[in-house]
């Protein structure tokens, strides 16, 4: 069984409406060249735009009247899906590490975790350092908090906070970035 789309509702892969897809009274039309023809029916922009064998776009529905542009539409197609693809390439994708310490941590474990931070860093990526407090531990959050100071000062030199170091529930928590 095949079920139709309505040919009012937009594709998710084609943001535009086209010739009959568009649902406005009046509209305002642009030719290929980019000037303004002037505002008319939708019928006789689809037959303008049939005239000269390309295609009528809506490209501004949120405006009174929308905005129609006569263009190939394929051709209108493939560059926003260009333009998407190029966009996803150039994206930079940042990485959140975490390194997670206790306000009992031994000072040889204390090193190690700066080491690996310090390497995170390097590397481009976030890092998110959580002092994790148990039981009774928490009545003795200034530990926490001088232990957080300390670690901001050892790194200063190749990191900076994101925010100010926060308390949640039981982990005080700050996130670092390259400088």
């Amino acid at each position: 069984m095949k079920i139709k789309n309505s040919s009012n509702a937009k594709n998710i892969n084609n943001p535009y409406r086209i010739n009959s897809e568009i649902t406005a009274d009046e509209i305002k039309v642009i030719d290929q060249e980019g000037s303004l023809i002037g505002t008319m029916s939708v019928s006789d922009g689809i037959k303008k735009a049939q005239s000269v064998s390309l295609d009528l776009v809506e490209v501004s529905p949120n405006t009174n009247p929308p905005v129609c542009k006569i263009a190939n539409f394929g051709k209108m197609k493939y560059e926003l899906q260009k333009k998407q693809s190029d966009a996803k390439k150039k994206q930079k994708i940042v990485d959140i590490k975490e390194v997670k310490m206790t306000i009992n941590i031994g000072k040889g474990d204390y090193d190690v975790k700066l080491k690996h931070t310090k390497d995170f860093i390097a590397k481009g990526c976030k890092v998110k350092i959580s002092i994790r407090m148990k039981g009774r531990e928490i009545t003795h959050r200034e530990l926490a908090e001088k232990m957080m100071s300390d670690i901001i000062e050892s790194v200063s030199d190749f990191a900076k906070t994101e925010f100010n170091p926060k308390l949640e529930g039981m982990q005080y928590s700050v996130i670092l970035v390259k400088c």
